[in-house]
């Protein structure tokens, strides 16, 4: 039986540029550092990888949880920071929001990225920005 979503993951070739942007930015806590060195059969089973190393840091915002890794071996791909939300793989994290306006100048003023700002949809506000890497994160206002 399935229970829900416990988390989502993502790559990033630097996770302490990664914690400090979802940390600082977004107030999500560090509930869990983890990471294996190479050879570890396991690691590689369950990643499919072949001698595979990471870190890694399990985020939490609220009730929910967000993992990073940086993977050292072996040598990741470089991802596209301009990937359009419409390309195939994970689109988005979205982080619901109570002031939509006030966020969005205070995420723009530390330097995120975004596409528009907040834009009105029914019941609220939405819009995109990009994290250090690109990653797209929503930011959701409801009960407009």
């Amino acid at each position: 039986m399935l229970k829900g979503f416990h988390h989502a993951a993502i790559s990033t070739p630097d996770l302490d540029r990664a914690v400090r942007f979802y940390s600082e930015l977004f107030g999500c806590k560090v509930v869990r550092e983890f990471g294996w060195p190479a050879g570890i059969p396991e690691a590689d089973a369950l990643t499919g990888l072949q001698n595979s190393a990471a870190r890694a840091v399990m985020l939490q915002l609220g009730e929910s949880y967000l993992e990073i890794f940086e993977f050292s071996s072996p040598t990741p791909q470089p991802g596209n920071p301009e990937r359009p939300a419409c390309d195939h793989g994970i689109t988005h994290i979205c982080l619901e929001v109570r002031d939509s306006q006030a966020e969005y100048a205070r995420l723009q003023q530390a330097g995120m990225r975004f596409h528009a700002p907040p834009q009105a949809q029914e019941g609220g506000f939405v819009t995109y920005g990009r994290d250090p890497d690109g990653n797209i994160v929503e930011l959701l206002e409801f009960g407009m």
